[in-house]
């Protein structure tokens, strides 16, 4: 179950969408550095971006960009009344984990195609504007 949301441009259509959905990560699943600062809770609340997509017609153009910083700000939202600890990414390839890598976000250490941003960093990556 997930909440889609789509960018489109007057002229040419959809060119772009993201879901988002609730989340759970295993704190056995999380980097030590991050695991040690949490309570041994079985559950650790996430947002989780499923799928970010933008059509080829657009390559080039910074629409995934603009989805990610929507997403992530979408999250940052919600996140000032619910509990999340991270944004979660879904990569479907390598080329697709390096566009979330240079964002800030860190894949877990046994699925390198599942990727991790803290709330926390990524608030403040959205307060410097960093999340454009």
């Amino acid at each position: 179950m997930a909440r889609v949301f789509v960018a489109v441009d007057g002229l040419r259509g959809i060119v772009g969408f993201y879901s988002l959905s609730s989340f759970t990560l295993a704190i056995a699943d999380l980097p030590p550095e991050h695991a040690s600062r949490l309570p041994r809770y079985d559950a650790i609340p996430a947002a989780l971006t499923g799928r970010l997509a933008r059509d080829e017609k657009v390559r080039g153009e910074g629409v995934g960009d603009l989805l990610l910083a929507d997403a992530v700000r979408r999250v940052i939202g919600a996140s000032r009344s619910l509990a999340v600890f991270a944004i979660v990414v879904e990569a479907t390839d390598e080329k697709a984990a390096a566009f979330y890598r240079d964002f800030g976000f860190a894949p877990f250490p046994n699925r390198p195609l599942r990727l991790f941003m803290p709330s926390s960093e990524a608030a403040e990556a959205v307060s410097r504007a960093l999340f454009r």
